[in-house]
């Protein structure tokens, strides 16, 4: 548009016998000119505004996964496991074996595997003493908070300690609370390096 406006410029210039029509293009020109850099001066802070914005989130969200209260060794009615991650199920069958809660609930197992495939895949020893139940309707973390939270409802669980990764554990915390706001909820958390 620039270059058009320069086009009509150089043509009124030439035309000496009009000299309103210079003086209207060039005005036009300008015009145009100064909004395309104001539009294009908010696209650029705008980006760059989101940019900042999504930086300080990553930054927050980076430091809140790694700064949960992690040492809590009051008993509580059940542990809840969710699948998807490395040695979860390893850790909630250890703090059971310790005596953290009485059960284990283990969400979002695939609807053919038992907790004998699960026993043997994870090179597990269960002493046998304490029940473990296994849920099979859920595949992310909605349908495990909804899954865990018929099985809580189901067993009058108050409250559960929760087996998850450390950078899951703030969208399981708000899917749980908005399942069950009563429950109380002790997070277990396990970081990148136990997870691996």
């Amino acid at each position: 548009e620039i270059s058009a406006c320069l086009v009509g410029s150089e043509m009124c210039i030439r035309d000496s016998l009009n000299a309103d029509c210079h003086a209207d293009r060039l005005l036009y020109c300008q015009k145009n000119f100064k909004e395309d850099a104001m539009i294009k001066k908010i696209i650029l802070n705008a980006g760059i505004s989101l940019f900042v914005l999504w930086l300080a989130g990553l930054i927050i969200f980076a430091w809140r996964i790694n700064h949960f209260d992690n040492v809590n060794n009051r008993k509580t009615d059940a542990i809840i496991a969710l699948t998807g991650g490395r040695n979860r199920i390893t850790e909630a069958v250890k703090l059971l074996e310790q005596g953290k809660a009485d059960r284990l609930f283990i969400s979002g197992v695939a609807k053919d595997i038992s907790l004998r495939d699960i026993q043997n895949t994870q090179r597990l020893t269960l002493s046998g003493r304490q029940p473990i139940d296994i849920g099979h309707n859920a595949s992310n973390t909605v349908e495990n908070a909804r899954e865990t939270n018929e099985w809580v409802v189901q067993n009058d669980i108050k409250s559960i300690r929760l087996v998850t990764s450390n950078y899951h554990v703030a969208r399981s915390l708000i899917e749980f609370q908005e399942q069950n706001p009563h429950l109380e909820i002790i997070v277990c958390l396990l970081y990148t390096s136990d997870a691996a």
